[in-house]
């Protein structure tokens, strides 16, 4: 990858971040030597992956001070847990403290919910 991005503005307006990657083969040459000159792929690039990991919706997150922090559902009642982080992507952010599996947690809480809030499951 080169080391830096640059501005491009799309054909509709639109400023687009923009990475110039360049990509190899890892299948033999039989497998891919029949495409031709600008032959389009679409990439899905994986910065980070690990197994049995405990992670939590970035929507459920929320600042409190200077540590992140959930509304962690205790029979039916909201408690503030801070939460340490690690990795983190657009969905999911991996929890390496504060929660263990199966706690559950509000997701998009609202300004309306605080300590001891009563809440309850929503249908999915």
């Amino acid at each position: 990858m080169d080391p830096a991005g640059f501005l491009k503005v799309s054909a509709l307006g639109i400023e687009e971040q923009r990475v110039r990657v360049t990509i190899d083969f890892s299948d033999p040459l039989q497998a891919w030597s029949q495409l031709g000159h600008d032959y389009r792929v679409v990439v899905h690039v994986t910065t980070w992956s690990a197994q049995d990991v405990l992670t939590v919706p970035v929507s459920a997150l929320f600042r409190n001070g200077d540590q992140w922090a959930v509304f962690a559902d205790d029979n039916g009642r909201a408690r503030a847990k801070p939460v340490q982080i690690g990795h983190r992507s657009n969905r999911f952010a991996e929890v390496l403290s504060g929660l263990t599996s199966g706690d559950q947690v509000v997701v998009r809480p609202s300004d309306r919910i605080v300590d001891e809030s009563r809440i309850a499951q929503r249908g999915r």
